[in-house]
């Protein structure tokens, strides 16, 4: 028996249906055979029909059948079976919504004939929506424009109420502008601009053959009247050329291809670190910008405490070194993190990278890998061009290998500046190394191979899988332990073999009468003419020797800290001299030191380069170990190099220009090196005669207050003409 369904079923037959199936369940549906019948009843969707059918799970949704045990009711096809009047009798219904079983183009159908209530009240809704989604871009630029409104508006104020207290404000605002309008204009008219300047880029092309030649010899020429002008007054900066001269000859003579060396990639290298170093450390625009960049980092970093102290209290981070410096690693990782995930710190590294590429005509991935290092760790950086590291040259692998270890990472260089040292000065460390590092890089280890990377676009920087800020954010913090326990681990281990190394040595040196024999001792001596050469007096040159030599041969933690040491002695004002013991250095000494340990380059950095390298690239093992020390002596030389740099520029700056006026105001209640410098300006402009009487010469004579001043100096200092002295 065959019966066909029409082309819709109305509920009212659908609840029929099945409350005749609840009835076959428990009732036979013919009593001539007397058996129970078992009735399947399966619900299908047909797209193509617009209504509800009926159908098993084994056969097509095309028919539908009724399972009985001795006969099938079929309920055949759409289009083949005949109609049924009984269901013509019957008043169609609207089916509920929300029923799974509905064909979409019948619920539509459906809803358009009668809305329910729900669509009523949903209606406005997403006619809401679709407005939004159809001027979207109009509603962002309103917003946007708002915004930008609200904040002029905000930044106004903020300037006429107090420019000095917003300065911050003023300087964050104009690199977000500058980048902001940097995009927009490439963004809609670099094409334009390209095809404005090509009659220029052209003219320029051709002439360069004999315009470089010009350029070089202008540059040769008024580097050669500069350095014959600014020296004649400080002398002894010639002494820090002198050393740029030997240490660029020594690096040549360990070219590994003497032939092949690009002249082009290392003199624009030099050029560009000399042209930064006379911005940050001579110019006084340069100077004060990177000092308030430096107190401003040293500022933000000191947020730091809020965390650390509430772990671990505020005794243990005011007196335990490891709960002080340990935890500014973690903020500053943390911060870097999000950069990166914002897109900021990819931004700045291919704007830096592009200039290094442009100027010296390195490749795309090595020159990457090096500007990246201005802000990362030797292992971090590589991972920038990790993609890229298997087809690599030997020269860019040295490359890579060589701004690792010549700069450091952002993170401890945090933890630097909480021991007080120069912010300053490891900013610009950092920032002159880069283009150092390419330049001696390519000196020592010049490209005889055909690169894959020459072009400028064939590099592309990942921003990383993070979803979010706050998941870059807990990473940047959980990345940072492991190098807080490196740190830390390290610490413990070096300081405390080389405790064990002096006493040995010690020992040693007794046996043949020889007194105070150490590690410290020896890196003195051996060292010392590279320390003279870098620009550091003589008398200061032990010190910076046995500095220079605990930072090659255990690392520039321990190295940073003993000069925090020394740099607080002079701030306290203590004497030079404590017998034969040297307590402090110059401030000159003291910059020259600060740009001389700035680098990775010691030997336990050896593990961590091969290691951070092999797990990128495990086939390339033995090609990374035969080239890690040739490019931990090109980065020595890089650091010792921007050290020299800062000798011929260095000029005292903050120095007292009056003792007199400065010792009749002064405090003695404590000591400062001020207060140590116009003492020892009074002490040797002040003569004891034979009969005892006191006098005093040049900027001190006749001064009635000078024997005040010589009364509080005497205090604290000890001189011939000081009462009691003999």
């Amino acid at each position: 028996m065959g019966v066909w369904v029409g082309y819709k079923v109305p509920s009212s037959v659908l609840w029929t249906v099945l409350l005749i199936d609840n009835l076959f369940l428990s009732q036979p549906l013919a009593e001539g055979n007397g058996k129970a019948t078992a009735v399947t009843l399966t619900l299908c969707e047909h797209k193509g029909a617009g209504g509800l059918v009926f159908s098993p799970g084994a056969e097509a949704c095309g028919g539908a059948y009724l399972e009985m045990e001795d006969s099938r009711i079929s309920l055949g096809k759409l289009k083949e079976g005949s109609e049924n009047p009984a269901f013509d009798l019957m008043e169609e219904e609207e089916l509920p919504e929300g029923n799974d079983g509905l064909p979409e183009e019948s619920e539509k159908e459906e809803k358009a004939r009668c809305p329910s209530c729900w669509r009523k009240v949903t209606q406005p809704m997403g006619k809401a929506r679709h407005f939004c989604k159809t001027h979207s871009s109009l509603l962002r630029k309103i917003f946007l424009g708002l915004l930008c409104t609200a904040y002029l508006c905000y930044f106004i104020a903020a300037c006429c109420l107090n420019f000095q207290r917003a300065l911050a404000l003023v300087v964050i605002t104009c690199i977000v502008v500058f980048f902001v309008g940097y995009d927009f204009i490439q963004k809609h008219y670099g094409a334009k601009l390209v095809r404005l300047f090509s009659p220029c880029q052209q003219c320029f092309r051709k002439s360069w053959p004999w315009l470089k030649w010009v350029f070089c010899l202008a540059v040769l020429g008024g580097l050669v009247t500069w350095l014959a002008l600014d020296t004649a007054k400080n002398p002894e900066q010639l002494i820090s050329f002198a050393g740029i001269c030997v240490f660029v000859l020594v690096l040549f003579a360990c070219s590994k291809h003497h032939g092949a060396v690009s002249w082009r990639a290392v003199f624009w290298g030099l050029g560009m670190e000399f042209v930064l170093g006379i911005f940050i450390i001579r110019t006084d625009l340069g100077f004060e910008a990177f000092q308030w960049l430096g107190s401003q980092i040293q500022y933000f970093l000191s947020y730091t405490t809020a965390g650390s102290g509430f772990v671990f209290g505020n005794k243990l981070i005011q007196e335990a070194f490891a709960f002080q410096a340990l935890p500014i690693i973690v903020f500053f990782s943390c911060v870097m993190s999000i950069l990166y995930y914002l897109g900021l710190m990819q931004w700045i590294i291919l704007k830096i990278s592009w200039l290094l590429q442009v100027t010296m005509g390195t490749t795309a991935t090595e020159t990457l890998s090096v500007a990246g290092n201005i802000f990362v760790g030797q292992t971090e950086a590589p991972l920038l061009i990790r993609p890229y590291l298997a087809d690599m040259t030997y020269s860019e692998i040295h490359a890579v290998m060589t701004g690792g270890f010549s700069t450091i990472a952002g993170s401890v260089m945090g933890a630097y500046m909480s021991f007080g040292i120069d912010a300053s000065s490891l900013i610009a460390a950092s920032v002159m190394a880069a283009p150092c590092a390419l330049a001696m890089s390519k000196l020592v280890y010049p490209e005889v191979e055909k690169s894959k990377f020459k072009s400028k676009d064939g590099v592309i920087i990942s921003n990383g899988g993070e979803q979010n800020i706050l998941e870059a954010a807990s990473n940047g913090a959980s990345a940072s332990v492991g190098l807080v326990a490196n740190i830390a681990a390290n610490l413990i281990a070096f300081l405390a073999v080389l405790e064990f190394v002096n006493a040995a040595l010690s020992w040693l040196g007794e046996m043949v009468d020889i007194k105070g024999l150490s590690f410290q001792l020896i890196c003195s001596y051996v060292l010392m003419p590279v320390a003279f050469l870098m620009g550091a007096d003589w008398a200061d040159s032990p010190v910076v020797a046995e500095l220079l030599g605990i930072k090659i041969f255990l690392n520039e933690f321990v190295a940073y800290e003993r000069l925090s040491m020394y740099k607080k002695n002079r701030l306290e004002g203590l004497e030079e001299w404590k017998g034969s013991q040297k307590q402090w250095i110059s401030v000159r000494a003291e910059i020259i030191t600060t740009f001389a340990l700035c680098g990775f380059a010691n030997l336990s950095s050896i593990g961590i380069m091969l290691g951070g390298l092999t797990s990128m690239v495990p086939q390339r093992k033995s090609d990374f170990a035969s080239i890690v020390l040739r490019a931990l002596f090109t980065g020595a030389c890089v650091s010792i190099l921007n050290a020299c740099v800062a000798g011929i520029l260095y000029v005292p700056r903050g120095e007292v220009e009056n003792c007199v006026t400065f010792l009749s105001t002064v405090d003695f209640n404590s000591t400062s090196y001020n207060i140590y410098v116009c003492c020892r300006q009074l002490f040797a402009n002040s003569m004891l005669s034979n009969n005892g009487t006191l006098s005093f010469t040049g900027a001190w004579a006749g001064l009635e207050a000078n024997m005040a001043s010589l009364t509080q100096c005497c205090g604290h200092y000890n001189h011939t003409t000081c009462p009691g002295q003999p």
